[in-house]
């Protein structure tokens, strides 16, 4: 649902349909299952287009996958000058939405800021949906390309829900070169490189880059994504995984309102023939994500929403070959395709430490949705404004104590406990089969606006959490009471002691 975006040469994974994340690695899907993840580059493909068909087999729809080509931004940038010596106050590695909003930010503060990143000018690869108010909240609806009235959820053949909130695809080259722009004039130096130490002193820190460059800070801010090269952990990193293959596509036809995306597709009669597709995604469900543009040309996702192991590549491509094959969709050429593996859950960094960190380092990845663009976004100006008002004071901190408290701004008590309770519904849908998962959507979107809109995007704090909690059980079916109820147990003792630890 939300993709993947470059920053510091490994991946903030994301996912159209959530928010921002890195994309250009990828975990290969033969190795999905068993968790021996590895990397590899999309270079052998992307942005020119072969005519063609689809067949009921992946290989025929990827025989369509274009070669890649990377595009960058046609910006002069300001060079960090590591001759100087001099110790900048901000060195933020990585160049995603994150590490730019806070550059951004912490520079307009007259603060000296070093963004490193190994490809800065590079435009983010991937599509990227958000809902239209966030956006206008912060003033970024010049960086939506296209709009949708609203949203439709088809739960199964016979059930569809309409969504009244707008929805729209995040122009990723004007955002970037919008935020690029504002570093660029506020005085944000770039180093082009990759960070791969970093050696704290009472002060400051020394970024040691692959380059043979050092770069001195006061504080340091990782925004490099899943990759978790810097931020540290302490406990065991066993996250439920979100897994997704698109396509932007010239298409003949498609059978959807293009005045409406597709939010999610549960349907499953294109797997009848299939049958030992079928029995797989009874038991862990796809559905379909869809961004129709125009009558021919329309971005498809198919979509696991969360399972543990994640769901391999293999059966997502297979699965949306032949519901594309049902649904009469013909793919005539690809523009782009993508592929993401969105780590949900798990636990928070350890609290505090001597880096912050902001967006999948940090741990902002909704834990049952995979969303964080917005909330992302959201964060940077709280964890800008932190990190403007601890150096600007006359305490004299010490590195560690400023870090501290930029981290307790980021992750106060009440953020926190509302992460424990995306974390307990994300356990709970990790459970459910097709059937549960319908009948939790279907309960789901016939909340008040309120509740699905607040939860989705992050806005209920602990008390609203539990008042949707009571609502959603309220509004869901005798059966998805009792399934809540026999698979929710387990989850919330974990919850409520998670709770009762951190309190402590």
């Amino acid at each position: 649902m939300d993709t993947l975006l470059r920053t510091h040469n490994k991946l903030e994974l994301l996912h159209p349909l959530h928010g921002f994340a890195e994309k250009y690695n990828f975990f290969t899907s033969s190795k999905l299952q068993n968790h021996d993840y590895r990397f590899r580059d999309k270079r052998s493909r992307r942005n020119w287009c072969v005519n063609g068909s689809v067949k009921a087999s992946s290989s025929a729809l990827l025989d369509l996958v274009p070669e890649t080509r990377r595009e960058n931004l046609e910006f002069e940038l300001p060079m960090y000058d590591p001759s100087k010596g001099r110790t900048v106050d901000l060195a933020v590695v990585g160049g995603g939405p994150a590490g730019l909003a806070v550059a951004q930010q912490v520079s307009e503060a007259g603060l000296s800021v070093c963004l490193i990143d190994p490809y800065p000018k590079l435009i983010w690869p991937n599509n990227y949906g958000v809902w239209v108010d966030e956006f206008e909240a912060m003033d970024l609806l010049d960086c939506l390309d296209t709009t949708w009235s609203g949203a439709v959820v088809f739960i199964d053949d016979q059930s569809k829900k309409y969504l009244n909130r707008p929805y729209g695809r995040v122009n990723r080259k004007q955002l970037k070169s919008k935020m690029m722009q504002k570093c660029i004039s506020n005085g944000v130096k770039f180093h082009q490189a990759k960070v791969i130490k970093v050696i704290h002193e009472e002060s400051k820190s020394l970024l040691i880059c692959n380059d043979g460059v050092t770069v001195q800070a006061t504080v340091v801010l990782d925004a490099t994504g899943f990759s978790r090269c810097l931020v540290q952990y302490d406990k065991p990193y066993n996250p439920g995984y979100q897994v997704a293959y698109g396509i932007l596509a010239e298409v003949e036809e498609h059978p959807f309102d293009v005045d409406k995306m597709l939010f999610m597709d549960w349907r499953d009669s294109h797997l009848n023939s299939k049958q030992e597709l079928k029995e797989k995604n009874s038991k862990i469900p796809t559905f379909l994500y869809a961004m129709p543009f125009s009558s021919n040309r329309i971005f498809l996702e198919e979509t696991s929403l969360v399972a543990r192991p994640g769901v391999s590549m293999e059966d997502i491509q297979e699965r949306m070959v032949l519901r594309l094959k049902h649904l009469g969709i013909n793919v005539k050429s690809i523009e782009e395709d993508e592929r993401c593996v969105i780590p949900m859950g798990g636990p928070l960094p350890v609290l505090p430490q001597r880096i912050v960190g902001i967006g999948g380092t940090a741990g902002m990845v909704h834990p049952s949705t995979g969303y964080m663009v917005a909330r992302t976004l959201a964060a940077a100006p709280i964890v800008a404004k932190s990190i403007v008002q601890y150096l600007g004071s006359q305490q004299g901190f010490s590195g560690n104590e400023l870090s501290a408290g930029v981290w307790k701004d980021l992750w106060p008590i009440e953020r926190r406990r509302q992460r424990e309770f995306f974390c307990f519904g994300m356990d709970i849908l990790l459970k459910l089969d097709l059937q549960g998962t319908r009948r939790f959507f279907d309960a789901f979107f016939d909340l008040e606006p309120h509740y699905w809109h607040g939860f989705l995007s992050s806005r209920l704090f602990f008390p609203e959490v539990i008042f949707f909690g009571l609502s959603l059980f309220a509004h869901a079916s005798n059966a998805s009471r009792i399934e809540i109820m026999s698979k929710g147990t387990v989850p919330l003792v974990k919850m409520i002691n998670n709770l009762i630890g951190d309190g402590e």
